[in-house]
């Protein structure tokens, strides 16, 4: 059986870290991150680039299910709203699929000092602290489990979300 991994989380909280980690350790496993499905310059956001991007996750994610290649669909993105994450699910052919959906946590201060450094290094602009805090609250009242980084690496976290 196929198993599928949605994993969501806020800008900044390891997404990308734990899903490479995951894809490494899992067999027969496959990444998609979706930031990679909208990297654009500039960076829109309307309803047509909306539109665009969900096409293209479900698209690739579709594609990856098919393949008998691949045993393990790893997709990560921010996904802070249920309605995200059912819209992806509703276009996916996930029959004979395990679909497992978690959201990365983690407290506010860490969040800020991991954003700060990637701001220092020059791998984000400095409005994503403020965009990323203001969205970590959302994550509570989604319907999957949290999975708390704090303190862990992203090798800690791709073991407890194995675990699971």
């Amino acid at each position: 059986m196929k198993t599928i991994y949605l994993i969501g989380g806020t800008m900044g909280v390891g997404k990308t870290a734990t899903c490479q980690q995951l894809k490494s350790i899992l067999p027969h496993a496959v990444l998609l991150d979706g930031d990679w499905c909208w990297d654009a310059d500039p960076f829109m956001v309307t309803d047509e680039t909306k539109a665009m991007v969900m096409d293209n996750i479900c698209h690739v994610l579709n594609n990856f299910i098919r393949c008998s290649a691949y045993d393990n669909v790893i997709f990560c993105w921010v996904m802070h709203e249920q309605q995200i994450v059912d819209d992806i699910l509703s276009r996916l052919d996930t029959s004979g699929c395990l679909v497992r959906t978690f959201f990365l946590v983690c407290s506010e201060e860490e969040l800020r000092e991991r954003l700060e450094k990637d701001v220092a290094a020059g791998i984000r602009q400095p409005d994503v602290i403020d965009r990323s805090l203001s969205r970590l609250p959302l994550y509570d009242t989604l319907t999957s489990k949290n999975v708390d980084t704090t303190g862990l690496t992203p090798e800690k976290v791709a073991e407890r979300i194995i675990r699971q």
